[in-house]
């Protein structure tokens, strides 16, 4: 059984997939207490691994995406993200294998603080602090800014990954945020070895 804060459908917000439709699954529960972290971990779902690709499938159903594509349905990628708290102190290839047999591509989101199962298609390294990931070799490497010196955030070029993003933290206050996002910017213009992500769902309104 894994503990499920909820599980949803909607657009990536950030990195390389922004925009795309997917299914997030998000865990209850990490191992780290970040200030800005936005899951309640006291909310959770016990769920089999069952119960959650049949959620899955209903959000799918739900969204219309299939009955729009018509005869092409097959051609369809269908994408999951696991995310969290952090999803890595849960998933395990059980999991990943019911998720890749019912053809999703399945995308995870991780602090990087603990190893994880093989076959995970795409995997964004958000690390939290400077210390060493256990998470070496990544797709995306997604830092969030918040105040960090440029020799903090210029360190993660150390590690594996084909994209390198720095995301200024959106906070409530909205002149920090406006600060943060000056900031990114100007930090990705001096290191173009970097992209800029925003949390563009987070822009729009959508979960």
């Amino acid at each position: 059984m894994k503990k499920i804060n909820e599980i949803f459908y909607s657009l990536q917000g950030e990195g390389s997939f922004t925009g795309t439709p997917m299914v997030f699954i998000r865990f209850s529960g990490c191992n780290l207490d970040c200030k800005w972290c936005d899951t309640d971990s006291s909310k959770f779902t016990e769920m089999s691994d069952d119960d959650i690709l049949a959620e899955v499938e209903k959000c799918y159903s739900e969204s219309g995406a299939m009955q729009s594509a018509g005869p092409d349905v097959e051609k369809v990628q269908k994408y999951v993200c696991l995310t969290g708290g952090e999803p890595g102190l849960q998933v395990d290839s059980a999991l990943l294998n019911l998720l890749h047999m019912a053809n999703y591509e399945i995308h995870m989101e991780t602090n990087g603080t603990v190893g994880l199962p093989p076959d995970i298609d795409w995997v964004v390294l958000s690390p939290k602090s400077s210390a060493k990931p256990a998470v070496t070799d990544a797709d995306e490497i997604k830092v969030v800014y918040d105040g960090q010196p440029d020799e903090e955030l210029a360190c993660w070029l150390n590690y594996v990954a084909e994209f390198y993003y720095i995301q200024p933290c959106w906070v409530g206050d909205e002149a920090r945020r406006k600060r943060n996002v000056e900031a990114a910017v100007a930090f990705v213009e001096k290191h173009p070895q970097w992209r800029l992500s925003l949390q563009a769902h987070k822009y729009l309104g959508i979960r």
